[in-house]
Parts: C-alpha cells; sequence; structure tokens
C-alpha cells in the first residue's frame, strides 16, 4: 500500500510513503502571484506530484492533516489556507484517490508529540529513519517530518485494524 500523507498550507509538505519506507518528500509546491510577488499553491504542479505518485499502484491512499482556523491568523491567510486545502481535496476527487483526513491531536498523540515543541516531529522522524536526517536538517523541514508522521499514522492505525 502507498500513502501520500500531506500537511495542507503554502509551507506545507507531501510525503510518499510505501508500506513504512518514505520514497519522496516534497514542499508543498508554490509560485509566485501579482506585484507582490505573494505565495500561491501551484496547482499544476500538485496534480503532478499526486498523478506520479499514484502511478501504476491501485492500493494508494492520500491521508490530509484536517486543521481549522487558528486564533490571531489573519483573514488572507485563513483564506490562502482554505483555497490550498480545496485545491488539495479537489486533485484527488479529480484522479479518483480516497482521500482521509486526521485531526493534528490524533496523529501526533499517537506518536507521544502533545505539549512538545514543534521541532520535536522532525527529531521523532529522525530517529526512526535516520537516513532522512540529511533532508531534514533546517527548521522548515518540520512540515516535511509532519507529512511523513501523517502517513506513518495512517499505516499504523488503519492499514492493520
Amino acid at each position: 500500500m502507498k500513502i501520500i500523507g500531506i500537511d495542507p498550507g503554502l509551507s506545507g509538505a507531501i510525503a510518499i510513503l510505501k508500506e513504512r519506507k518514505v520514497l519522496a518528500i516534497f514542499d508543498m509546491p508554490v509560485m509566485s502571484e501579482g506585484k507582490k510577488n505573494k505565495r500561491q499553491l501551484n496547482s499544476a504542479q500538485l496534480v503532478n506530484i499526486i498523478k506520479e505518485s499514484a502511478a501504476n499502484d491501485e492500493d494508494i491512499s492520500v491521508v490530509v492533516e484536517q486543521v481549522n482556523a487558528m486564533p490571531g491568523q489573519g483573514v488572507t491567510s485563513m483564506f490562502n489556507f482554505g483555497q490550498t486545502f480545496g485545491a488539495i481535496k479537489g486533485v484527488c476527487a479529480a484522479l479518483d484517490l480516497p482521500i482521509f483526513f486526521v485531526r493534528p491531536s490524533k496523529w501526533k498523540k499517537h506518536f507521544e508529540l502533545i505539549n512538545s515543541s514543534k521541532d520535536a516531529s522532525r527529531t521523532k522522524v529522525i530517529e526512526m529513519y535516520p537516513s532522512l536526517a540529511n533532508q531534514l536538517t533546517k527548521k522548515k523541514d518540520v512540515n516535511k517530518s509532519d507529512a511523513i508522521l501523517i502517513a506513518r499514522f495512517h499505516f499504523e492505525t488503519k492499514i492493520n485494524d
């Protein structure tokens, strides 16, 4: 079984796992928009990543972190986040891929990351996959780590039921 784990949002990431093995990790594809060069989702590149990852695999699931609006977050950033979340759902629907949602509290509790620092998921992934350490060297790589753990959570809780 191949699992595509997605940490949504413009700073998010996508992880492709087959069983427990990490096949690939990507930053969320973004591009510049308008005069101020604001970032927006590159939907075409998102389609390509998911389509290529799903190619020739009949048994595939997409797992997306289901997050809500956060207090103090601006209207524009929440709108952009909602657009990205909706685009992910639309791409999966168009490609006829099963999509599952998991709340952060569920997967973080599974990996004992509740009440830990934001960077703790990166540390956890490096412990589980030491060979990925060189791909997870920056603080911003926590999003890639989250995507890996989201996919791994689905494998450990749904596949082995």
